[in-house]
């Protein structure tokens, strides 16, 4: 919907020529992928399956195998207890589990099964939380397990879960999360996916992707929340259920005046090109400059989070203007992060934030909380964890202040890094909600 008139015109001249069978490079290396993908899959059902009746049905709860708990006190990490942050220290430098992929495939062969042992079968929901359903939005490309965790973690049978996979992402991946959807009615795998190129356009279409196929949900949620998979919640469903009545129609994302070097990301024509690192390819600025964006529109910079009402997103899907702008950020440098806070901007649009309004920096807007390197100690405490790329992945030290910052999501975690920090969360985020339900 939000981007099919940039789809290419070979597929009109192909159609006018009679010749709807053909198939470009690109669709046939894509067909062969989904085919390889669905023999990987089928292989590895196999396996589990005969796995799972060896065992058979009463096989003990003691053999399921799901993430590693720890034997620590939560409470007294929050509470900044000496020996227990020591002990922590300790897990996470000599002692950290590795959580199993093929452990959360060969759980989710049995749905009821998986259901029953990760607690979906348990949440207990408000009438409140039912008559405001939440949709998200799930970009991912790895860690099943903490995906997985993610959704427990947001967890609402009214709620409703996008979830877009790297077609990148290994085959062990795919075969969890495909194993995800086929257990949680209110879980899916967006219908279209893409090569996410970090920084790149794609990043954004993933996205895009997925509010597509919300809006032709039948849940009728009232906010949609995009999340990576290296995002926590720091609000139970019910406290965010509270907090996004309250914005009363607004939206939640950062959207300021964008600098100098900001400028840069979208004053220059960007070409994809191979790259030493995780991603592969990455967005390489030319000498060739670009116009200015199409219909006067006056750019501002924010981050690729957002929290946006239905209406919104609803404008977005049949604006003209918001189709044009799409087309011309295509050859920009993370467009995702000038998309979201420009159109948020546009006059008259649903939830709008008048562009004479103040800045709305990552500390104001509570979409996410992020530690970077450089303005620890000035803005916020030293990172307890460990630094990738600036960014902090947090610590179990840093738990009561993320908790009491305000905002409703952290990122960056990581169970390699620091599995306490997430088990601590899941435990105050649970005692949380139980105190707001009372």
């Amino acid at each position: 919907m939000f981007y099919q008139h940039m789809e290419p015109m070979y597929e009109t001249k192909m159609k006018n020529e009679g010749l709807t069978l053909r198939m470009g490079k690109r669709e046939l290396s894509r067909f062969f992928l989904t085919v390889l993908i669905f023999c990987v899959l089928l292989l590895i059902y196999v396996k589990y399956k005969n796995i799972h009746e060896c065992l058979g049905p009463a096989a003990p709860f003691v053999d399921i195998k799901t993430v590693h708990k720890y034997n620590i006190n939560c409470s007294a990490i929050y509470h900044m207890d000496s020996v227990e942050v020591h002990k922590s220290v300790t897990i996470r430098q000599k002692h950290i589990v590795e959580d199993n992929d093929e452990n959360l495939i060969y759980l989710t062969l049995n749905c009821s099964l998986f259901r029953k042992v990760r607690g979906y079968d348990d949440v207990c929901v408000s009438d409140e939380e039912k008559d405001f359903p939440i949709a998200y939005s799930l970009v991912v490309h790895k860690y099943p397990w903490m995906v997985e965790r993610l959704i427990r973690a947001t967890y609402s049978p009214s709620n409703i879960y996008c979830i877009h996979y790297d077609l990148k992402s290994s085959l062990r991946f795919i075969a969890a999360l495909e194993g995800l959807s086929q257990c949680l009615p209110n879980v899916f795998i967006t219908s279209k996916r893409e090569d996410v190129i970090y920084d790149g356009f794609s990043r954004l279409k993933a996205d895009l992707n997925c509010l597509t196929d919300l809006l032709q949900s039948e849940v009728k949620w009232k906010y949609v929340i995009n999340l990576c998979g290296q995002d926590f919640p720091l609000r139970s469903n019910i406290e965010l259920v509270s907090e996004l009545k309250n914005l009363n129609g607004s939206n939640m994302l950062e959207t300021y005046r964008p600098p100098q070097f900001r400028k840069e990301r979208y004053g220059f024509h960007y070409e994809v090109r191979d790259a030493e690192f995780e991603y592969k390819k990455t967005p390489v600025q030319t000498s060739k400059k670009k116009a200015p964006p199409p219909h006067n529109i006056e750019m501002f910079t924010g981050s690729a989070y957002f929290v946006l009402s239905r209406e919104f997103v609803v404008f977005m899907n049949s604006s003209v203007v918001v189709r044009d702008f799409l087309a011309w950020s295509e050859d920009t440098y993370s467009p995702d992060e000038h998309f979201w806070a420009t159109i948020v901007r546009l006059p008259g649009v649903p939830g709008e934030v008048p562009r004479s309004h103040p800045d709305i920096t990552d500390l104001m807007s509570k979409t996410r909380l992020v530690k970077w390197s450089y303005l620890e100690e000035s803005l916020y405490p030293p990172c307890t964890g460990l630094h990738v790329r600036d960014v902090c992945i947090f610590g179990a030290a840093e738990i009561h202040w993320l908790l009491s910052y305000g905002h409703w999501f952290a990122n960056r975690f990581d169970t390699n890094v620091d599995p306490i920090a997430v088990q601590c969360l899941e435990e105050k985020l649970e005692e949380r909600k139980n105190i707001f339900s009372q």
